[in-house]
């Protein structure tokens, strides 16, 4: 049985959105502004969250260590982990950005610094460098905080809920053509249900700012996060790596 608070959490257009649930207590969600703002929030909680943690300094094939190692687990949902480029690259440019033009000058810095960090070079995908801000936004706090890295771990949707469904992948992909997939949600959903979740709570709206799928992934990043402290979550790699300040390097599920 898992004592003490848990949080899953995923970024948002709003920021962060996370699903929570004290000891014993039926679960909630929140929206939060800031990560610091759900730390504040939530002060005791284990949280999984659906965003990298810890950078590498030169990116490799594949990216980091747990993402090559997660991605074979997956299957045709393999493509929902992307590689994560170098520290320098997500450092290229923390501007908040006024004009699209801004944004895409931005892109291409840090594609530039990605290439000339990485073997083979490798730039910098549109995805990946609209969570730059928010992967930035956790390395800076585990940086100044060394106390966070014992209760903020970094997870991945997807593998929680093949970790969640016995080792084997979603068959339906969550979005097809940057639309939401309803069997998708469906199939998600009824897993979610088998451990524990009612379904109502899942079929509610999403707080404004969030999107229907983020609400899934912060419910399954929750049930990870009970998974981590009661001791049954694995990390990839097992055990983990740790990047030059420290901060540990694995996907836990």
């Amino acid at each position: 049985m898992t004592r003490g608070a848990l949080a899953g959490v995923d970024g948002c257009k709003a920021g962060w959105i996370a699903v929570h649930r004290e000891a014993g207590a039926v679960p909630s969600v929140a929206l939060f502004p800031s990560f610091q703002a759900l730390l504040d929030a939530l002060p005791d909680a284990t949280i999984a969250v659906d965003m990298p943690i810890s950078l590498p300094d030169f990116s490799s094939r594949g990216g980091r260590g747990p993402e090559a190692l997660v991605r074979p687990l997956l299957g045709a949902r393999q493509s929902s982990v992307f590689a994560i480029p170098s520290r320098a690259a997500l450092y290229a440019d923390t501007s908040d950005f006024t004009t699209v033009g801004a944004w895409y000058a931005a892109h291409r810095r840090a594609s530039e610094i990605a290439k000339a960090t990485s073997d083979p070079p490798r730039g910098v995908s549109i995805q990946a460098f609209g969570i730059f801000a928010k992967i930035r936004e956790i390395d800076q706090l585990l940086i100044a905080r060394p106390d966070l890295r014992g209760r903020v771990f970094e997870s991945h949707p997807e593998v929680a809920f093949c970790r969640l469904n016995g080792g084997i992948a979603m068959m339906l992909p969550k979005k097809v053509k940057g639309a939401v997939n309803p069997a998708g949600m469906e199939e998600r959903k009824a897993l979610l249900c088998r451990h524990g979740y009612d379904k109502g709570f899942l079929d509610q709206a999403p707080p404004r700012g969030a999107a229907s799928d983020d609400f899934l992934d912060a419910a399954a990043m929750m049930l990870i996060a009970g998974r981590i402290a009661s001791g049954e979550a694995r990390p990839s790699p097992d055990p983990p790596l740790a990047d030059r300040f420290g901060i540990q390097v694995a996907i836990w599920a």
